[in-house]
Parts: structure tokens; C-alpha cells; sequence
């Protein structure tokens, strides 16, 4: 008995001949915006891969089947359920497909998945990381950890901005996980691209990034990157963030709810202009993943031909 992720069609012949392909998760569909606007978020973010170059790879649980390369109907589904969907990371996948659920994929979850099919690149808007406050209450997202044993490229706005980024930054570092930044010195904060930790380089070029997780893969085992893309048009929300972590704090929310809180609370107090820039980036993260994944097709294709 197997429980191997299927692969649609088009994902399955794009990693069978060498083309690009993109990891993109769930969550941000049942868990990161309100009014279904995670839906249009995770279209839009497959519009730019394809426009970009590469096949995208929506992963998700359905029905207890782990599935990489999601139909309209299924992407449907997880906007449907909204919070009711699990929200799974690598540590509740098994549980969801044992038990037959729904299960949207967390960045961690859905580089589970990467590493079990052999996905190199994923779009994203933020991932987990350190949780303010950590020395009271250790909370720390899981991401991190798949990330340090996942050999992708995970292009995102850095790490989302309800996190206490410094101690993320140095997380990363102890891991071995190199951190670029697409032209830019300093990690994003996810909303903002300015006043975040030096990254361990810049890059200006997608070839330039491909080739770096390249030698990365080839000289220091199996581990995986980080590449921040600042926003194109970010906000300093730092002050409504910082209050919306202590209400969700009050409220004893903790581990896995408390970035969908933190969120929705972050839209209301700044009267939506936080779901804008969070639906942009996503978008642009994934076009610039694509251009990796391509960039990293090409060499590969050349050394090979």
C-alpha cells in the first residue's frame, strides 16, 4: 500500500522532460485572506508562473489524497471551506490523508510534498518563523525546519511581519539556509521591503539565483534557499501589527491560529489596504519563482545537451 502525492497531468510530463515547474500553496486560500480572496490570490498566482514560463504545481490535500497540481474545481473547494479546511503542515499530512480530509498545505506542508516529487521552486507571500515573545512561549513555524531539509528555492516577502524577524534571520543562519535578496541587502518585512536583517547576498538576476542553488545543492547536501523579493509598493504596518499580535495574544490564541488571526485583525485595522499589497506580492513572488525555475531549466538543459 502507497500513499505517493498524484500528479496532474501537466506536472507530471513537465518533471518528466526537464521543464520549469512551481510549488504554490493552500493555505493563503482557506486561512490567509477573508471574502474568497485567497481564490483569486492563488489564480492570479498560477497566471504569473505561466505567464512566466513554468507549470504550476497548487498543492493540497482532497478527499485524503495528496495532490500536487490542483483542478479549478479542487482550488474551489478549499476557498469554500475556508478555516475549515485543515491546515496542514509537514507533521499533518499523514493525519489528513488517513482520515480522508480537506488539508491545505502550509509552506512547510507543501515542501513535504516538493521533497517527495522532486519540485525545486515555490512561490509564496511570507513564511513562518519565530514568534514574537518566543523566550515566554517557544513557538516556532515548521517551515523553517523543511525549508533546512528541502533542496528549493522558496521565494517570498521574508518572513510574515507578525513574526520577530531578527530571531527568524538568525534561525535560518543556524540552519545553513542561505538567505538572498532579490536586489536588495536586507531581508524583507513582508509588508515593507525596508529595516529587516542583512541577507548572506544580493542577487540581480534570475540566472544569477538559479545558479547559486545550483553550487548550493552540489556543495552543502540537500538543504534549500530563501530568496526575499521586497513588495512593490509596501506599507509600514508595523504599529497595527504589532497591536494586532497583542489582542490575539489576550485572546489565548496560539500555534497554528495565530497567523490566520493576526491577519484577518491586520485587515480590519487598516481598513483592507493589508490585502492589497499581501494579493501583489504573492503574485510577484511567483512570477520571479518561475524565472528562477526557468533559469535553472535552461543551465541544466545546456549541461546536459
Amino acid at each position: 500500500m502507497t500513499f505517493a502525492p498524484v500528479l496532474s497531468d501537466e506536472v507530471d510530463q513537465a518533471l518528466r522532460s526537464g521543464t520549469a515547474v512551481v510549488a504554490l500553496e493552500t493555505t493563503l486560500v482557506s486561512h490567509g485572506f477573508s471574502a474568497g480572496r485567497g481564490l483569486v490570490a492563488a489564480r492570479q498566482a498560477e497566471q504569473c508562473v505561466r505567464a512566466s514560463g513554468a507549470v504550476p504545481a497548487t498543492v493540497g490535500i482532497v478527499d485524503g489524497v495528496v495532490r500536487a497540481g490542483l483542478r479549478p474545481a479542487e482550488l474551489e473547494r478549499f476557498a469554500e471551506a475556508g478555516a475549515s479546511a485543515r491546515k496542514a503542515g509537514a507533521r499533518d499530512i499523514a493525519a489528513c490523508v488517513v482520515q480522508g480530509g480537506l488539508g491545505a498545505t502550509t509552506v512547510g506542508g507543501t515542501l513535504a510534498v516538493c521533497r517527495a516529487v522532486g519540485i525545486r521552486f515555490l512561490g509564496t507571500g511570507g513564511i513562518g518563523g519565530v514568534h514574537r515573545g518566543f523566550g515566554q512561549r517557544l513557538d516556532i513555524s515548521g517551515d523553517l525546519l523543511q525549508i533546512g531539509r528541502t533542496a528549493a528555492v522558496v521565494v517570498c516577502s521574508g518572513a510574515k511581519s507578525m513574526l520577530d524577524v531578527p530571531a527568524t534571520a538568525e534561525l535560518l543562519e543556524t540552519l545553513g539556509i542561505p538567505v538572498l535578496g532579490w536586489q536588495t541587502p536586507t531581508l524583507p518585512l513582508f509588508y515593507t521591503g525596508a529595516g529587516g536583517p542583512p541577507v548572506s547576498a544580493v542577487v540581480t538576476s534570475a540566472a544569477e539565483a538559479a545558479r547559486m542553488a545550483e553550487v548550493h545543492w552540489q556543495l552543502s547536501g540537500r538543504s534549500g534557499l530563501l530568496l526575499g523579493r521586497a513588495p512593490a509598493d509596501g506599507l509600514d504596518l508595523e504599529a497595527i501589527v504589532a497591536q494586532a499580535v497583542r489582542t490575539v495574544a489576550d485572546q489565548g490564541i496560539s500555534g497554528q491560529g495565530v497567523t490566520p488571526a493576526v491577519l484577518a485583525l491586520v485587515e480590519e485595522l487598516s481598513d483592507g489596504r493589508s490585502v492589497q499589497v499581501n494579493q501583489q506580492l504573492i503574485a510577484d513572488n511567483a512570477a520571479l519563482a518561475a524565472e528562477v525555475a526557468v533559469a535553472h531549466a535552461r543551465a541544466a538543459s545546456a549541461a546536459s545537451g
